[in-house]
């Protein structure tokens, strides 16, 4: 068996996880897949096949992994000979015959790239208080039920751990946890941007930790999908091995994503300045 890490800018997808009738990063990984000739025509996936979780759509990843009983040839270069620039493929392991993606990930790593700016931007976000951020977010890092967070009915105790730094204008929030409810990084960041701009008090954290479920206006809708990475998936055991090639040629696709979304930026500013 062999395990894939995988960068992907997963703003034009619908998630990672395969669905029918919609584009997904999955998707297109079966379909490069079954390209190669590694994988049969209908609707399988290869011999042991697993993916280290889903991601929301629209969400990034910087080290999504996957594994299955793949061939010897099969490098990270020629995976993305067959996938779409937006999907890179950029270091593999030799795994065991039991292992699994899914289940034998012992931590998960998201990183949101919060626009938090300290003075007025009306347009967009009101200011941000950075300690009222941090009394939010050392409330609900640690073990908790994330119950009134998520739409998961069961797996709702977790441990999170909430790093965090500024930015300039940005917070940047990493969270880690052995795997994650449905939605909650972007819950966690929503309702501590609102204590934090102060739209939401203090104890509102409390309420959305308490055994009771909100629901209506006391409910916390999740944050923007687009600002969230995948960033990292641990496995003690698995050391792999990055393939230069695979991993150049990825960081020339998202350095000109970055130059382009970088002058989409500059034009944005233009039309403002001239209102």
């Amino acid at each position: 068996m062999r395990a894939y890490r995988v960068a992907y800018d997963g703003r034009p997808y619908h998630g990672f996880q395969r669905q029918p009738d919609v584009d997904t990063v999955e998707g297109r990984l079966r379909s490069a897949l079954v390209r190669l000739g590694v994988c049969e025509r209908g609707e399988g996936l290869p011999e042991r096949y697993a993916a280290a979780g889903r991601t929301d759509a629209g969400v990034s990843a910087r080290a999504q992994t996957i594994a299955f009983d793949a061939p010897a040839w099969l490098s990270p270069a020629v995976f993305n000979g067959q996938l779409p620039d937006d999907v890179r493929v950029w270091a593999s392991a030799d795994v065991t015959e039991g292992f699994h993606a899914t289940y034998d990930a012992t931590q998960r790593t998201y990183t949101y790239y919060l626009y938090a700016p300290t003075d007025v931007d009306r347009f967009v976000s009101g200011p941000v208080d950075d300690q009222r951020w941090a009394d939010a977010v050392d409330a609900l890092a640690g073990t908790h039920d994330f119950h009134n967070l998520t739409s998961d009915d069961t797996g709702t105790e977790r441990t999170v751990g909430i790093d965090w730094t500024r930015d300039g204008q940005f917070l940047v929030v990493r969270f880690t946890a052995g795997g994650f409810c449905r939605q909650l990084v972007r819950r966690l960041v929503s309702l501590a941007a609102a204590v934090a701009d102060g739209s939401a008090p203090l104890s509102k954290v409390d309420r959305v930790l308490s055994p009771e479920p909100i629901s209506g206006p006391d409910g916390v809708p999740p944050a923007p999908p687009e600002p969230l990475v995948l960033t990292d998936v641990s496995y003690p055991d698995v050391s792999f091995t990055r393939d230069e090639d695979a991993a150049e040629d990825a960081r020339a696709v998202f350095t000109g994503r970055r130059a382009n979304a970088r002058a989409t930026a500059r034009v944005a500013d233009h039309i403002t300045d001239g209102l």
